[in-house]
């Protein structure tokens, strides 16, 4: 953040040449200039470069109201909070104003009669962006005074008459003037909240409790919404729709690469996790998104996988303390623990009730088996098989430590392969090679070619 320029009044400002630029037309031509220049609008967003975003690029340039429609976890709010960046670091605003209308179009009635007694000595305030966002989840409980105002019994109790337009207290959309306000899960407002908004995205005007305010609002209304609300929880009304210039759907990330990149993006990892386990989660996740026993109306948020991957780094720095280990590095063995806390964000098939477990086991098994198939094609593993189907077992758990578990491999002669395999896979150190290693092992038994026994607390290949 650079710091706000020293232009105290509305002379200086008009002295330094400063122009006034609609909302719109500042979005379009920051939005035009960081795309001329190469420069990426949307940092963080990962899997939505070639179908959402050019979509929202064209809205914006077009100077549009957006709703973005999409299930749990693909984005939206990140997508409108990143629209920020296109605003101008700095703008001047009237001192003191409620609305932070600028010194050049004052449009309250007491803006206007400062800027009519002070002319250039008008006070010239500066705002961040930052400032100029304003967010709302629309929760059943909201009213028209929360979004629009209200008269303010206080006002009036100084003397003021009720049709004094300075009796009104502004809500959260007037407020908003010459920045963007951002509304989560529309379809849940009741349809008479929904109804407030018609004059702010048409007539770019507000009504309270029968006076009308001829207020030219400058705001960017952007809202998000699940397209099964439509149906469960509420519905957009159709007369608001028809006033959002662009709906656009939002989807899941379509690669793997995009999907691990969320990951690793979002979650807050207390312990290293190895890239390949990354994978397994990612392409566990996609798995259920294909699953027909998962309801996909629902979706599979991104969210599943990110807290997958802080589950797995929580239980190898758990095991890392309990035992001594000098880092935590997550294995394989890590895996089952975010079975176990994950399926509640899931919503199945009302036919799979009492499956659910099965299910999850299942498709992450599939994973793993997809994961290790990626990595280890190729790779002649018959020695390893050979010596365990010769009587050699390998026991592993939650509480065996890198270094016990390598120590407990068989021995192959003077075979590389235990090297060959941590190669395949990057692994250098103890950590990330047990949990190559590993993940060698669980793909054999997974290939049915080695046998495995887990009673919860220790695993053991035989």
């Amino acid at each position: 953040m650079t710091h706000a320029p020293t232009i105290g009044t509305v002379g200086e400002l008009r002295a330094s040449g400063h122009v006034h630029r609609t909302l719109r037309t500042e979005i379009r031509e920051n939005l035009l200039a960081k795309l001329r220049d190469g420069v990426d609008p949307w940092p963080g967003l990962h899997g939505l470069q070639d179908t959402v975003v050019p979509q929202l690029e064209r809205a914006l340039i077009a100077g549009h109201d957006v709703v973005l429609l999409g299930e749990r976890g693909q984005g939206k709010t990140r997508l409108l909070r990143t629209m920020v960046g296109l605003l101008d670091e700095w703008t001047p605003v009237i001192a003191g104003s409620e609305l932070g209308e600028h010194p050049y179009e004052p449009v309250t009635h007491a803006s206007r009669r400062r800027a009519a007694e002070l002319g250039d000595d008008l006070p010239v305030a500066w705002r961040h962006r930052d400032e100029r966002y304003a967010e709302k989840l629309a929760t059943p409980d909201t009213s028209v005074a929360d979004l629009i105002g209200d008269v303010d019994p206080m006002k009036v109790a100084e003397g003021r008459s009720l049709g004094d337009p300075e009796t009104i207290h502004f809500g959260l959309i007037p407020r908003s003037h010459r920045g963007i306000v951002a509304i989560n899960e529309l379809p849940d407002l009741a349809e008479r909240i929904q109804v407030a908004m018609l004059n702010v995205m048409e007539e770019r005007d507000i009504q309270i409790r029968g006076y009308v305010l001829r207020l030219p609002l400058d705001v960017l209304v952007v809202a998000s919404a699940n397209p099964e609300d439509y149906t469960n929880r509420g519905r957009i009304i159709t007369p608001l729709k028809d006033r959002f210039g662009a709906e656009i759907r939002t989807h899941y990330p379509l690669g793997l690469d995009a999907e691990m990149a969320v990951i690793r993006q979002e979650a807050e990892l207390v312990a290293r996790v190895p890239e390949p386990l990354l994978e397994i989660l990612a392409r566990f996740t996609r798995n259920l998104r294909e699953s027909s026993s998962v309801d996909q109306r629902s979706g599979v948020s991104a969210r599943f996988a990110i807290a997958g991957a802080e589950t797995i780094a929580a239980a190898a720095l758990h095991r890392a303390t309990r035992q001594g280990e000098e880092e935590a590095v997550a294995r394989a063995v890590d895996l089952e623990t975010a079975l176990e806390v994950l399926g509640g964000k899931i919503e199945f098939e009302s036919g799979e009730e009492g499956r659910e477990e099965e299910i999850l086991t299942h498709l992450l098994r599939t994973a793993t088996a997809e994961t290790v198939r990626q990595h280890f094609r190729g790779l002649d593993l018959a020695l390893l098989v050979d010596a365990i189907e010769a009587g050699a077992m390998v026991t592993t758990g939650e509480q065996v430590t890198a270094r016990d578990f390598l120590t407990g491999l068989p021995v192959l002669g003077e075979s590389e392969l235990y090297d060959q395999i941590c190669d395949r896979l990057g692994a250098t150190d103890d950590g990330e090679r047990a949990g190559a290693i590993e993940l060698a092992l669980e793909g054999l038994y997974l290939a049915r070619r080695i046998g495995k026994d887990s009673d919860g607390s220790e695993t053991v290949y035989g």
